[in-house]
């Protein structure tokens, strides 16, 4: 009997799981996770080393899924990862790895279990650097920072903005939305927003253009006016010299 004979069979827990999460709380819920998510994709439209999501079920190990004590984040982001689509976030199956954002939309039903039992699994357990929770009812925003294993409430800058250093993005309310803003304190526009700051890109120039083109052409017209107005001058001037002569005056004398 070889050594391999003896030894215990192994088994794996499955990869390919589905998510497992409830519906969302309200209409404003999914509102705000798809800003989340279409706002990051629109400004890291050029990276391909990042995964994040919405409602999405992270299994994190066995026990769990013998409890069926299932944990989705309202929207997470994990870095450095390939960016596919997945069916749940499977942290054996994912190199171990967990998130590094997460943030929680809070609900009268859900906002106590995010403040404490979630607050404590994802500083303890999950690890994550930065972790952040936004009532839209009450425009609460809050944020946290992994410092020593122990989540440090992170201070809002003069404008009320949280930095994320795994993003390197403030999180702020604008039009009672929590979004993203750049380092400079830039909004990090929507794809509707972005599509429509395009096209009044688009009309501007084409306004500046006939704006040139109008100038030009009243440019012209002035130009011509004068040069009439100096041709009648002339003509005057001869038929004037004309009258006189015909009286026997000698225009030059005048």
């Amino acid at each position: 009997m070889t050594t391999l004979d003896i030894l215990p069979e192994v088994t794996c827990p499955p990869t390919d799981l589905w998510s497992d999460e409830p519906p969302l709380e309200s209409d404003l819920h999914l509102q705000q996770i798809i800003i989340l998510l279409n706002c990051l994709e629109l400004l890291w439209q050029e990276k391909n080393d990042y995964y994040a999501s919405g409602n999405l079920t992270i299994y994190y190990n066995e026990e769990q899924l013998k409890k069926r004590d299932f944990c989705g984040p309202d929207f997470f982001v994990v870095l450095d990862t390939e960016k596919r689509p997945r069916k749940s976030w499977v942290v054996w199956g994912e190199g171990g790895k967990y998130p590094n954002v997460i943030v929680e939309i809070l609900s009268p039903s859900t906002a106590n279990i995010d403040r404490n039992k979630k607050k404590n699994l994802y500083q303890n357990t999950f690890r994550t650097p930065n972790y952040f929770w936004f009532d839209p009812e009450s425009l609460e925003l809050q944020g946290f920072r992994l410092i020593a294993g122990q989540y440090q409430a992170i201070a809002a800058n003069e404008n009320g903005y949280l930095w994320s250093e795994q993003l390197e993005l403030y999180l702020g309310i604008f039009d009672r939305k929590l979004r993203y803003f750049t380092v400079d304190g830039q909004l990090v526009p929507t794809p509707q927003e972005a599509e429509l700051q395009q096209r009044q890109a688009k009309e501007q120039i084409l306004l500046e253009k006939e704006q040139e083109r109008q100038a030009k052409e009243q440019a012209l017209l002035e130009k011509e006016q004068a040069l009439l107005e100096k041709e009648q001058e002339r003509q005057a001037k001869e038929r004037l010299a004309a009258k006189l002569r015909e009286l026997g005056i000698n225009p030059q004398t005048i």
